[in-house]
């Protein structure tokens, strides 16, 4: 029940103050004639004003009450002004709503002023619009997109699409005043002409402003979603998503009909350019006569009986738009107060398929049909296009587009189709870390490697016996093509008709997801061969095993904490075929500093973990103790380059590797001595690589802790 009553809170709010600020915006921009204002329309509109600011000011109210009770447990306080009070000045979100509601107070303010000036002018209206937005860009500020990294960006980006929203919206109740308003034509000749005046003043300003607001929800959406866009159809976030995407279609379908058909025809009752020229009285002689023969049941004239229908159309479906967009302004509601799809835990995939272009394009059957079907669907937009142009009926025009659009996605879609479990998209629940990733490599060793090889290659012992042969886990981007789901259900019940087993009995679920993490560690390691000890600008894409760690003189932390501070350089070392290097790091280290980069050592061997006890004291950076072993087992696994495969036997470890991962979590470069000629080594090409990483801004959001 609390959360019927939370949901209407919000939902009368949000509607009361997207109709005031549209529409006294409309007023503004549309009208521009004080002969307008007086219009008996305008009064009625203007009488619902003070409720709709009270409205606005009402639900707040109730906002604060419900999300009293919910933050604190108990609700009884939903009725306790004092706990209101503690939530004002404990939290950021009563802070936020104390600001929403002095906004709110200065709008009901300026609306009575308002009402008590006469004439009106337009830059009254303005003025109340102003206010009326300053109420929702707070609100923008407590929305999902104020959690976000680059909240500044998405904040702006959801202000501008809730006042475009808005100015849309609002606009609808003064369409439907002005359309039902007869009265106006038995009072004065010019009323009607200005009226349609101010209708097709606003016409052309909605195209761009419903554009905008359909380019502003997509970026917003596709942040809430990221690249989890499966959880468009199975989580509750998608499918509210879904609703409100199709209430759009069906509301932006009748507004084209209305902007293209109906309202030109309205228009044609009264021939006029100007609210004020010539033909205006004969024009609303014609409309009156045209409603008096209608009313006597005489035929009117064709042309007279085309307007009528278009007229009758234009009223019956301006309030199902509106009705319609009272039901999305619901939904947006219900989206704002749901968890966004992309943290939203995905246990169960209820479909036998999914679509995978990553799967499926390299079969070039697949890439026939879909530059086939891409040509069909060229047709069909183009039938559209054609429609229009011919005037052809609307039956006729929406039969063969969609047939076209239809046939297009049926020649395309099915292709991209691949078998899919209850656990495809299922959240990996141990994170893609060092200790997951040194413990999936054991189990992988103990249950693998005798049909997929040591290193996943698919050339184990067993592999020619096997038809179809093991899949290539190394070098087949094989990881990329299915998600961790796929991976563990296949580890716990095995692949039918291939020969592969189940793994339930001998691995619990934790060691399947542990091997699942070793298999994305294994393939990010091969697919790192294209690192060298140079950056390449702008372009970070690999994520690097988290890990925790313990140094010699006790200090614990863990790789995220340099994140946002500083670049961290990895040195994996083997004593004494280190030394030397480590002695050259020792005194590079201020120089480094400056550079805004870190050095963190980490031992290969516990010989160089037991001697570097004794001697890390003189070195000035970390040396860890603990979480040596899991951390070296990891990176090993990028130990590739192009020059240097090692894809056959057990493979061949160095004895020294350096990493270079950049301030928001990226592994940018890296350099081993025994296979790269010339390096890091040269401490003025170290300097100049990490001064081009810190010129760089933040360009993409930091890895995932888990795979996907």
């Amino acid at each position: 029940m609390l959360d019927f009553f939370a949901a209407t809170a919000r939902w009368t709010q949000l509607v009361a103050n997207l109709v005031l600020l549209g529409s006294c915006f409309f007023l503004a921009y549309a009208g521009r004639s004080a002969a307008l204002y007086e219009s008996p329309w305008v009064r009625r509109l203007e009488r619902v004003f003070p409720w709709l600011a009270g409205l606005i000011l009402a639900g707040l109210v109730g906002i604060l009450a419900i999300t009293t009770a919910e933050a604190t447990g108990v609700d009884a306080n939903v009725l306790s002004p004092s706990a209101w009070l503690g939530v004002i000045v404990q939290t950021k979100m009563g802070h936020m709503w104390v600001a929403r509601a002095v906004f709110a107070s200065i709008l009901f303010a300026l609306i009575v002023f308002l009402l008590q000036k006469n004439p009106r002018k337009c830059w009254h209206y303005y003025s109340c619009a102003v206010a009326a937005a300053f109420p929702l860009i707070a609100g923008a500020l407590v929305s999902h997109s104020a959690a976000e990294e680059d909240y500044f960006t998405y904040v702006s980006l959801y202000a501008i699409h809730i006042l475009l929203a808005g100015i849309w919206l609002g606009a609808l109740p003064a369409f439907l005043l002005i359309i039902f308003d007869k009265r106006s034509i038995d009072s004065q000749n010019d009323i009607l002409g200005l009226n349609i005046s101010s209708l097709r003043r606003f016409s052309g300003l909605a195209l761009p402003v419903m554009l905008a607001v359909v380019l502003t929800g997509i970026i917003i959406a596709d942040r809430m979603i990221e690249e989890d866009y499966h959880a468009l159809v199975s989580s509750a976030y998608g499918w509210l998503l879904n609703t409100k995407i199709a209430l759009l279609v069906i509301i932006l379908m009748i507004a084209y009909q209305a902007r293209s058909r109906w309202l030109p025809l309205f228009e044609k009752l009264v021939k006029v350019d100007m609210p004020h020229n010539a033909e205006s009285t004969s024009g609303l002689n014609h409309f009156q006569r045209l409603f008096s023969d209608n009313a006597q049941n005489k035929k009117p004239d064709n042309g007279s009986s085309d307007a009528a229908v278009g007229v009758a159309k234009l009223q019956k479906w301006i309030r199902i738009e509106f009705i319609l967009a009272l039901f999305l302004v619901l939904f947006a509601t219900m989206l704002s107060n749901t968890v966004p799809a992309k943290h939203e835990m995905v246990e169960y995939w209820p479909y036998p398929f999914r679509f995978s272009i990553d799967a499926t394009w390299e079969n070039p059957v697949v890439q026939s049909y879909f530059w086939s079907g891409m040509a069909v669907l060229a047709i069909g937009i183009a039938s559209i296009w054609l429609g229009i142009k011919n005037n052809w009926q609307v039956r006729k025009r929406y039969a063969v587009s969609a047939t076209l659009i239809i046939t297009a996605l049926l020649i395309i879609l099915p292709q991209f189709a691949v078998k899919a479990y209850p656990e495809t998209y299922q959240s990996t629940p141990v994170p893609f870390d060092t200790i997951s990733i040194s413990n999936g490599s054991t189990f992988f060793a103990e249950n693998c490697t005798s049909c997929h090889g040591p290193q996943g290659a698919g050339n184990g012992v067993l592999a020619k016996t096997f038809s179809p042969p093991p899949a290539d886990l190394l070098t087949e981007a094989h990881t990329a093509r299915h998600t961790a789901g796929d991976f563990f259900h296949w580890l716990t019940y095995g692949i039918a008709e291939t020969g592969m087993p189940s793994f339930a009995a001998n691995l619990s679920e934790e060691d399947r997801w542990d091997t699942v993490n070793y298999l994305h560690a294994m393939s990010r390691g091969y697919q790192a061969r294209l690192l060298n000890s140079s950056i390449v600008p702008g372009r970070p894409s690999i994520g690097p095993p988290m890990f925790q760690f313990t140094t010699v003189d006790g200090k614990t932390g863990i790789l995220k904490d340099y994140r946002q501070r500083s670049n961290v350089m990895l040195v994996l070392f083997s004593w004494p075929d280190s030394s030397v290097r480590l002695k050259e790091l020792a005194e590079m280290t201020d120089r480094l500093r400056m550079l805004n980069t870190e050095i963190l050592a980490i031992p290969m061997d516990e010989f160089s973990k037991s001697i570097l006890e004794d001697v890390a004291a003189e070195l000035p950076f970390p040396v860890v103790l603990d979480g040596w072993y899991e951390i070296k087992n990891s990176y090993i696994l990028f130990r590739r380059t192009l020059t240097h495969p090692d894809i056959m036997g057990e493979g061949v470890i160095p004895d020294h590797m350096e990493f270079l991962i950049d301030r928001f979590g990226y592994l940018r470069a890296r350099w081993i001595p025994s296979i790269d000629s010339a390096g890091w080594d040269d401490s003025n090409l170290l300097a100049k690589e990490l001064a081009r990483l810190n010129q760089e801004g933040e360009i993409l959001p930091p890895p995932s802790d888990h795979v996907h």
